[in-house]
């Protein structure tokens, strides 16, 4: 399957928003959806325009996937459901660290057990541990760096 990874543009905000929707409802079974639309608000609003994102599109140049960083920060990434395990999630942090070193760092929603072991598996570390999330719910997060 022929990925590719290319600056975010304007005109894919929409779709972005809506896979990012995709992938919280699948694999964020502990979000109310009065929180799904409480973040999902963030997201429609500017939250992708508030960080440096990367997107991966398929050869049809549909995006099926996003990172964004924030220096050498993920904050976000997200995989189009459909895509999942098929390599678009480990070709975004490669690209991530091509550009920003070895030191990425990430916040992982501790109830996400499938996002842990993705960024294990990939060299990830815990580092540190917070109660609330960066929007102060209690989502605990888990703060990891590539090793």
């Amino acid at each position: 399957m022929t990925h590719h990874i290319t600056a975010y543009t304007e005109a894919y905000h929409d779709q972005l928003v809506e896979l990012w929707l995709r992938a919280v409802s699948q694999t964020h079974d502990f979000l109310t959806e009065e929180d799904i639309r409480f973040y999902y608000g963030m997201m429609q609003s500017g939250a992708l325009r508030s960080v440096e994102i990367w997107m991966c599109l398929n050869s049809k140049q549909e995006a099926i996937g996003f990172i964004g960083l924030d220096g050498s920060k993920i904050e976000m990434l997200f995989v189009d459901p459909l895509h999942h395990g098929q390599g678009a999630g480990t070709k975004l942090i490669r690209h991530a660290e091509r550009l920003k070193g070895p030191g990425l760092q990430v916040d992982v929603n501790e109830q996400n057990p499938k996002a842990h072991a993705f960024y294990k598996k990939y060299g990830f570390v815990q580092i540190g541990r917070s109660e609330l999330d960066g929007s102060g719910k209690p989502f605990p997060l888990v703060h990891m760096q590539l090793r």
